[in-house]
């Protein structure tokens, strides 16, 4: 499902909605168990979970290069948010009677070149998270992304006009 792009009094929010089959507990585990984590976002591992703690972005080009991020919001089993470059990134998990409702919402407080990567980012990661849930591993589809940024790229031109 792609994201809905919305213009805020300080800036946008990108949200995206994933229904997903699975539990709050084992979906929280792949937004927050590093080894679940490395194999659908391997650029990010959990330092300490707690709010005020710690999400590292490893920068995964041979550097040894790293981001810290400060988890800005917690809730064991339903919200984890963290910084993300100038804004923040919220997961958000709702039980359901099918499995889970899972909303991810990017904050962000400008529109620029990358804001559209970003989007085919997420999108192709969180096609990758569904996939591990039901235990399929799948590598990055550069394909896929390149479709979806070419869509987010247009809708970012129209909001901008």
């Amino acid at each position: 499902m792609k994201a809905v792009i919305e213009k805020v009094e300080d800036g946008y929010i990108e949200r995206f909605e994933r229904s997903l089959h699975h539990s709050v507990e084992k979906v929280w585990v792949a937004l927050t168990d590093n080894r679940k984590l490395e194999r659908w976002f391997s650029n990010l591992q959990v330092i300490e979970l707690r709010k005020g703690g710690t999400i590292k972005f490893n920068m995964n080009d041979g550097s040894g290069s790293s981001i810290d991020m400060e988890i800005t919001d917690f809730k064991k089993g339903s919200i984890l948010e963290y910084e993300w470059g100038d804004g923040r990134v919220r997961f958000e998990l709702y039980s359901k009677s099918e499995g889970c409702l899972l909303i991810m919402k990017e904050f962000i407080s400008t529109l620029n070149d990358h804001t559209p990567k970003d989007l085919a980012g997420w999108h192709v990661s969180l096609d990758i998270l569904s996939a591990l849930l039901n235990e399929h591993y799948m590598d990055f589809p550069k394909d896929e992304w390149e479709k979806w940024y070419k869509k987010y790229s247009l809708a970012i031109k129209q909001i901008e006009q």
